[in-house]
């Protein structure tokens, strides 16, 4: 440990001259420990500088932390308002305005998290004093009416912020939940009692769970096909070596299957483009004359020909043929379309 003078004494660095970042910290601590502040002849006298320095000095100050002037006697004497802790942890006007960009998408999306979000961002602004409001205001108002995070065309479903709210219990409690479920094809739901071992967040959101009667891998669940959401009197956890990072990167999106071996190839003019695109989490690319091979691991071939189809003939399926022949199936079903509507 490193010691060092107060700053509450006489005049600080006798014995040594102070340099500028020195003088600077010194001064950080005087303002913020000092109850009825100081003027500037008492800041320079402490740090043994002119007042034209001490001047300057309060100024670079002013500009990262909040100095309250006070009249004492015809003197301003100078501190900084609330602890250096409340300086370090405010958040600034671009922060709020991130999280309220968040909030506004996913309130359009009807995500079950939305709540959650918008109940972090009132909290956030009833920590905020009202000089610390006045001072992100203009900023803030700026940045919310002309910033926001897009929203994609897609499924608008509903879920109960309750049913969420179940998951998370029982995550945490290390319980089983039990609800009825409407799977895909069926008229009528179906009891279910599941393990939780995670929540899969967005316009769509599923619990992956696995039954706690069988030896399989976990499945998903979608919240909005969920009713009569409970949590169970079943214990029931996901094995501490368990990953939910690790179980996502299966699948090339939502939809669990056999991973396979994919490989791509970018032509010429696609390559730029190929290079700086996010397949999937396990890619690695190589150069291959004047093309580009992209390679990964995953399941999804039906999400797999969904996304290439928009890259239309930029890249080229070299393997598994599965996946070429699930290509072919999707062209297939976009001519029928196409010719019904002729």
């Amino acid at each position: 440990m490193i010691a060092r003078g107060g700053a509450s004494g006489g005049a600080i660095g006798s014995g040594r001259r102070m340099g500028k970042l020195d003088r600077a910290l010194t001064m950080v601590e005087m303002l913020a420990t000092s109850s009825e502040g100081l003027t500037l002849d008492e800041m320079a006298g402490r740090l043994g500088v002119d007042r034209r320095t001490v001047e300057r000095l309060r100024n670079v100050v002013a500009d990262h932390f909040d100095i309250d002037e006070v009249m004492d006697d015809r003197k301003k004497r100078f501190r900084i308002r609330d602890s250096l802790r409340r300086h370090y942890t405010r958040p600034n006007a671009a922060e709020v305005a991130a999280l309220h960009a968040e909030c506004d998408a996913r309130k359009a999306e009807n995500a079950p998290n939305a709540e959650l979000l918008q109940s972090l961002l009132t909290k956030i602004f009833a920590s905020l004093d009202n000089a610390e409001k006045r001072k992100i205001d203009t900023d803030l108002d700026g940045l919310a009416r002309l910033q926001r995070t897009r929203v994609t065309a897609g499924p608008v479903v509903e879920v109960p912020p309750e049913t969420l709210d179940v998951m998370q219990e029982a995550i945490l409690a290390g319980y089983c939940v039990e609800f009825d479920y409407l799977a895909d094809g069926r008229a009528e739901p179906k009891w279910r009692r599941v393990v939780p071992y995670g929540l899969l967040l967005g316009p769509i959101t599923y619990l992956v769970g696995k039954f706690p009667d069988r030896d399989q891998e976990p499945i998903n669940f979608r919240l909005d096909r969920m009713s009569n959401v409970r949590l169970s009197e079943s214990i029931g956890c996901a094995p501490d070596d368990w990953s939910l990072d690790g179980f996502l990167s299966n699948s090339f999106g939502i939809w669990q299957e056999e991973p396979h071996d994919v490989v791509l190839r970018a032509r010429p003019h696609a390559v730029s483009r190929a290079r700086s695109w996010r397949f999937h989490s396990s890619q690695t690319v190589e150069d291959d004359g004047d093309e580009l091979i992209i390679r990964f691991r995953a399941g999804g071939l039906r999400e797999m020909a969904e996304h290439l189809f928009t890259w239309g003939g930029d890249l080229v399926i070299e393997q598994p043929e599965d996946l070429r022949q699930e290509m072919r199936d999707r062209l297939d079903a976009a001519h029928k379309a196409l010719e019904a509507g002729s």
